[in-house]
C-alpha cells in the first residue's frame, strides 16, 4: 500500500499510529539486530518502516611502500536487502531511502527498477549529506545535485520516461514518493521562507508527502505544517521525532541535525544523573510531543530510532497507538 493511502486510511478511520526509521546494519553484521528491533514495535502495528541509505566514503591505507592508497567503501551497504527481507519476513511496507550522494542518474535508475521487480513501491527521495570529511554537498558527476530533480526522475519513471530510452509505458512504476521538510529549516538554506520555497519545489516535481526532520519543541512543527500550508503545500505531513536517551546529545544532536532544544528539555536532561534517567526524560517527552501532535490531527508520528527501539516502545505504549 502506498504510504499516502496509509495516511489517509489512518485519518478517516480516527487512528493513531506510528512508523519508524532503521539503519542498515555495519558491513559484516547480521541482520539480527533489525529484526530485534522490528519484533519489539509489531505488537503496536507500526505504519510502515523507513530504512536509511547512507552513501560512499574514503577510506586511506598505507601501502607497503609507503604511498597512501584511497578506497572508496560503504560502511553501511544493503538498503536495498533489508528492505526487501522485511517486506517478505513481517509483511509491512517499507520505504527506503534514495539518495542522490555517491550515484549517477543511471546509478538511480537501475536501483529503481530493483525496487520495481521487489514490488516495493514507497520511496522517500533526499539529497543526502556531503561525503565524510568533506564540508559540503557535491553531485556525483552524472547526478544530481538536488532532491526536486531526483524527484522528478522517480516521477518520470512512473510514466514509463527512462533517461536514455523513449517512453515505455508496457509497464510503469507505481512509486509513492516522499520527501524531507526541515521545520527549522535545511542548514544551507538562507531563511525560512526560501526553505519552503525549495521544499514546494520537490512537490511540485512530484513529491506526495512530507517526513520532517527531528524537532523536540511541538510549536516549530506546529508553525512548519501552517507554513507549509499557507504556501500551498497540501501533501501530508509526518513528524519526525526521536527520545533523547543521552547527555552527551545535548551537544551532538544540534552539531549532527542542526535543531534547536528547547530550554525546558535542557534543563530536564542537564538535571539528570545518568543516562537512565535522561532516558526516562526522552520517554516523557515524547509522550507530551505525541499527545499534542495526534491532537492536532496528525495521524501517523514517524520515530526516528537508530535501531534502539525501546524508548519508542514506551512511547507509543502510553500513546495508546494501535491501528
Amino acid at each position: 500500500m502506498r504510504v499516502t493511502d496509509i495516511i489517509k486510511n489512518a485519518e478517516a478511520n480516527g487512528q493513531k499510529r506510528f512508523s519508524f526509521e532503521l539503519l542498515p546494519p555495519l558491513k559484516g553484521d547480521g541482520i539480527h539486530s533489525i529484526f530485534d528491533a522490528i519484533d519489539s514495535l509489531m505488537p503496536y502495528d507500526p505504519a510502515f518502516i523507513n530504512v536509511t541509505s547512507h552513501r560512499e566514503e574514503m577510506k586511506y591505507t598505507e601501502r607497503p611502500d609507503g604511498l597512501i592508497e584511497k578506497h572508496v567503501v560503504r560502511r553501511r551497504p544493503g538498503t536495498t536487502g533489508v528492505c526487501a527481507r522485511i517486506k517478505q519476513k513481517y509483511g509491512i511496507e517499507v520505504v527506503p531511502h534514495v539518495i542522490c550522494g555517491g550515484q549517477t542518474k543511471y546509478d538511480i535508475e537501475d536501483l529503481l527498477i530493483d525496487l520495481d521487480f521487489l514490488s516495493i513501491k514507497n520511496v522517500l527521495a533526499l539529497r543526502g549529506d556531503a561525503m565524510p570529511g568533506t564540508s559540503r554537498f557535491t553531485p556525483t558527476p552524472g547526478g544530481h545535485a538536488h532532491a526536486d530533480a531526483l524527484v522528478k526522475q522517480i516521477s518520470d519513471m512512473n510514466k514509463g520516461i527512462f533517461i536514455d530510452a523513449e517512453p515505455n509505458t508496457s509497464h510503469c512504476s507505481e512509486f509513492c514518493i516522499g520527501v524531507a521538510g526541515y521545520p527549522e529549516k535545511h542548514v544551507e538554506s538562507p531563511n525560512t521562507k526560501t526553505d519552503i520555497e525549495y521544499l514546494k519545489q520537490k512537490i511540485d516535481a512530484g513529491a506526495e508527502y512530507i517526513a520532517t526532520q527531528i524537532c523536540y519543541d511541538t510549536d516549530t512543527l506546529l508553525r512548519f505544517r501552517d507554513r507549509c500550508r499557507e504556501a500551498g503545500i497540501n501533501v501530508p505531513i509526518l513528524p519526525g521525532l526521536k527520545p533523547f536517551a543521552t547527555k552527551t546529545q545535548l551537544t551532538i544532536l544540534p552539531q549532527t541535525f542542526a535543531v534547536d532544544l528547547p530550554q525546558e528539555l535542557v534543563e530536564k536532561v542537564m538535571s539528570c544523573r545518568n543516562n537512565d534517567d535522561v532516558k526516562k526524560v526522552g520517554i516523557e517527552w515524547g509522550i507530551k510531543q505525541g499527545e499534542t501532535l495526534l491532537k492536532e490531527g496528525f495521524a501517523i508520528l514517524h520515530f526516528y530510532t537508530m535501531t534502539r527501539t525501546q524508548q519508542v516502545e514506551e512511547i507509543v505504549k502510553e500513546l495508546g497507538i494501535r491501528s
